[in-house]
């Protein structure tokens, strides 16, 4: 019997993409005035899926997880707690809500947008650790900019 078919929740009928809930992620961030950049690698070496700059210069971390499956395997993510001041779970619709832990802030998704159905309790970084991610967001920011206009200049 496969993983899949003893979990005690129901496959999603068209299970998204973890491409799918990122966009939509990215793209409701985008509408509250985040900068937002994917696939962020941390000083720790560990990798977080969308890290976002607020206007203030706060900093958010999202996990996406697009399965039940991918959340139970993966549990890498108090790692991140210490490189944002605001964390959130995203997840595509019809994903259970009760498997995921109740402190961080949760993020419904689809590829055309998405909703934060509750918000992320806010913990400050320090200003040094705020200072470097912020310098890493935009350094890596312009350097995947500069690669998309001009491939060979890197």
């Amino acid at each position: 019997m496969s993983d899949l078919a003893a979990s005690p929740y129901p496959p999603l009928a068209s299970p998204l993409l973890a491409g799918d809930i990122v966009r939509g992620t990215c793209r409701l961030l985008a509408a509250h005035g985040y900068g937002t950049l994917t696939e962020v690698t941390l000083r720790t070496g560990r990798r977080v899926d969308v890290m976002a700059l607020a206007p203030d210069g706060g900093i958010a971390v999202v996990e996406v997880k697009s399965s039940v499956q991918d959340f139970r395997s993966d549990r890498k993510w108090r790692d991140y707690l210490d490189f944002c001041d605001r964390f959130f779970f995203a997840v595509g619709e019809g994903f259970p809500h009760d498997i995921l832990p109740g402190e961080p802030g949760l993020i419904v998704a689809d590829r055309f947008g998405a909703a934060i159905l509750r918000d992320a309790p806010e913990t400050r970084l320090a200003p040094a650790r705020r200072k470097a991610l912020t310098l890493k967001f935009a350094l890596l920011g312009s350097q995947r900019l500069t690669r998309m206009r001009d491939p060979e200049a890197c």
